[in-house]
């Protein structure tokens, strides 16, 4: 059973006409974790953000967007704010643009789920602290009380996590949620999305460019380029065996820094060892 359904999605600039996502077909299933794969400017956090219905004014869209079986681009943005967050999370590439600078975490994280809960401030920090702790953050009292800016990009991504824990969606976006951190944040962040699939049976979208995190955590894949969907299917049969050259392109890129690092340590290997 497909949770989302895109149809027919085109994207463009309202005041110079210029298309940026050209016609745009795909599906979601339940349960499942698609991938969007290209190089910046490819469409892919566009794509994401016309879902959540985000894009600034200037960003017109047509096509359908059904959710559920129902419309999103038909819904007036008060029916919208309700669906997003407690029906469709995002989870932003830079955790510092997702919580307000002017206030302590907690006051995002309070305002958030009085909205969709009606939990009282002692109701939000009790079921906040537990969900923090499920995705290794320690001290989380403290942490509400902190101001983004003291806080790490991994941190801000796990804050992120474990709100999406709390709100329990039916689709969680991840829009390259490990591109601004170092690789030791990448892999715990990855963990705990993959930990949060596994334990709410959600349905994902995870956009990135790098195809050893996609491989990891999707089952399907699309690859965009130049605001179109160039080849999609299958992990699998898209890595094992790409049809659209920009994807073999991409795979064979893969493949060589790969077999360069395997080399590079088996070098220093071998060094150590005189």
């Amino acid at each position: 059973m497909n949770i989302l359904e895109v149809n027919q999605l085109k994207l463009w600039d309202g005041q110079t006409e210029e298309v940026i996502v050209h016609n745009s077909s795909f599906h979601l299933k339940q349960g499942q974790c698609l991938a969007i794969v290209g190089e910046s400017g490819s469409g892919k956090s566009i794509t994401c953000r016309s879902i959540m219905r985000l894009n600034k004014p200037s960003i017109r869209q047509s096509g359908q967007i059904l959710f559920q079986g129902e419309d999103l681009n038909k819904l007036t943005e008060k029916e919208m704010r309700k669906r997003r967050g407690r029906k469709l999370c995002m989870i932003l590439q830079n955790g510092m643009g997702a919580f307000d600078p002017s206030c302590v975490i907690g006051v995002h994280l309070r305002e958030t789920l009085q909205a969709h809960y009606g939990w009282n401030a002692k109701e939000v920090e009790q079921n906040m602290k537990l969900a923090m702790e499920r995705v290794m953050l320690r001290n989380p009292v403290h942490i509400m009380n902190q101001y983004p800016h003291q806080l790490s990009g991994g941190m801000l991504q796990r804050i992120m996590i474990a709100l999406a824990l709390v709100l329990e969606p039916d689709v969680i976006i991840a829009d390259e949620p490990t591109t601004a951190l170092d690789t030791i944040s990448q892999y715990e962040v990855i963990e705990q999305l993959i930990q949060l699939r596994e334990r709410m049976g959600c349905s994902m979208i995870f956009v990135s460019h790098d195809l050893g995190v996609v491989r990891k955590i999707a089952d399907e894949v699309l690859i965009m380029k130049d605001g179109h969907i160039v080849e999609s299917g299958s992990i699998h049969s898209v890595f094992s065996k790409p049809q659209h050259p920009y994807t073999q392109f991409l795979v064979s890129t893969r493949r060589e820094l790969s077999n360069h690092f395997k080399q590079l340590m088996q070098e220093e290997q071998h060094i150590a060892k005189r």
